[in-house]
């Protein structure tokens, strides 16, 4: 099977806010509240397409997960101690539902650390909701170090430096 993480192209966010629905459900389905309303919506990925910052991983011509990569500008980060300034930020990570617990969400994630590390940035960041024990241990198992809690979004902050 061929996966390949790239640039989102403009007719695949549709597709992308059509999956980020199947994700948003799964997460309620299994009591996990981050996401609410219709968020992530196809406005978000698409100005995250503008913004050229929208990646899909695609298998087999299908696009089973997407993640939105950008350089730092979180006013919400204040309220933490980072390591690092310049960073890059993780944001929107989604994998179909069918296809958790096989790997794709940390493969999204390492591509974020190499984009890192070959853009000359000195970490990647990344905030998740308190409840998403999945990502959580997802960064923990990627050694992501805890930053703190952002009152402000409701959120964790894990940080990785890259080397």
């Amino acid at each position: 099977m061929v996966k390949l993480i790239r640039l989102a192209i403009i007719e695949e966010i549709r597709a992308i806010s059509e999956l980020a629905k199947v994700v948003r459900s799964d997460m309620w389905i299994n009591g996990l509240e981050q996401w609410t309303g219709n968020y992530p919506a196809y406005e978000n990925f698409y100005q995250d397409y503008v913004n050229k910052g929208l990646y899909v991983l695609v298998e087999e011509g299908l696009i089973i997960g997407s993640v939105s990569i950008f350089v730092e500008n979180e006013v919400a980060y204040h309220e933490v101690v980072w390591e690092k300034d310049k960073s890059l930020v993780v944001h929107r990570v989604i994998v179909d539902p069918a296809r958790q617990g096989k790997g794709y969400g940390k493969q999204l994630l390492e591509f974020a650390l190499s984009m890192a590390q070959q853009g000359g940035f000195d970490s990647v960041k990344i905030d998740t909701h308190p409840d998403n024990l999945k990502m959580q241990k997802l960064l923990k198992s990627m050694n992501f170090n805890y930053r703190g809690y952002l009152s402000s979004i409701n959120r964790l902050a894990f940080e990785k430096v890259v080397e």
